[in-house]
């Protein structure tokens, strides 16, 4: 909901307020045309008055072709309001939860636990202070995840959307540490008593080490410690898998449940939103906005 992270995302789209619910979208030229529409800022849409949002989507109608997001499995809000608000509302993907009132020991897998300890045998984890302070160090492991992953578009992000990322109040940093060496990094975004997995990389030695696994033993018992209730830990790769990548592993794992997040579409403009999708010779799609089909392949 802060004004920097918005702008972090500014290559991607102009930051633009919803000032009733307190919210922010991108707004984005839809390519080849003078027409604009908006998505919310990755990865989810969240704001501070949900149900104010109905009004400031009628300030919207006579500006942009469309709006698309995802919502924050923890706003307040109910199925039947979302569908006041838009036309298209689908369960999109369910993001796996640790409620911090349930001992570690009853949900965190046999299979976690157990490289937990061999990680904490060479690595120790830390928590950043100044987590601006670490910017080339992070910049530098996520740098190595997106070669290592081909990542492309919105979440390859650059080390200046990074700088305004770090510097949005919440932000919460964790190193882990091997020989003075760091092996990885997590960033989370706390808000109320709900800490928001944001990203994460290691670097092959801590892939080796398995670093990874420390430094969410060590999230969870700083985040319960200092009194929030829930992590939010994101969903797993894709769209539609079967629940069997590395990622939905990895997550379940930890979570002791999940929770699910929508995906809304609403047309502000139906006309013009069909002669869109006619110049752009788009066949039937579920996909929304449908002009915009293949823009994250």
């Amino acid at each position: 909901m802060h004004p920097c992270y918005a702008e972090s995302l500014s290559e991607f789209g102009t930051p633009r307020e919803l000032l009733r619910c307190k919210g922010w979208v991108l707004e984005r030229p839809i390519p080849g045309l003078t027409d604009r529409d908006a998505m919310c800022c990755y990865p989810l849409f969240v704001c501070q008055d949900w149900y104010q949002l109905h009004s400031d989507l009628e300030t919207l109608e006579i500006e942009l072709v469309s709006l698309a997001l995802v919502t924050d499995p923890f706003g307040e809000y109910d199925r039947d309001y979302l569908n006041r608000c838009f036309e298209h509302v689908v369960p999109f993907k369910e993001h796996f939860v640790v409620d911090l009132n349930q001992q570690t020991d009853n949900h965190v897998s046999e299979h976690h636990r157990r490289y937990i300890r061999k990680s904490l045998q060479h690595v120790t984890v830390e928590l950043c202070e100044e987590p601006i302070d670490f910017i080339d160090e992070w910049a530098a492991l996520y740098q190595e995840l997106i070669l290592r992953h081909g990542i492309k578009g919105i979440t390859a992000f650059s080390k200046e959307s990074f700088a305004k990322q770090l510097s949005v109040p919440g932000l919460v940093m964790f190193r882990a540490v091997s020989d003075d060496k760091t092996l990885g990094m997590l960033l989370w975004y706390v808000h109320g008593d709900v800490a928001y997995y944001h990203l994460g990389s290691t670097s092959p030695r801590g892939l080796e080490l398995h670093a990874s696994f420390a430094l969410f033993s060590f999230a969870l018992k700083y985040f319960a410690d200092n009194g929030l209730r829930w992590l939010e830990l994101g969903a797993g790769a894709g769209i539609g898998g079967d629940g069997t990548d590395g990622l939905t592993r990895f997550k379940r794992g930890w979570s002791t449940g999940t929770r699910t997040a929508y995906f809304c579409g609403r047309i502000f403009d139906p006309e013009r939103y069909a002669q869109i999708v006619k110049a752009k010779g788009m066949t039937t799609t579920d996909y929304f906005p449908a002009y915009r089909k293949g823009e994250f392949a």
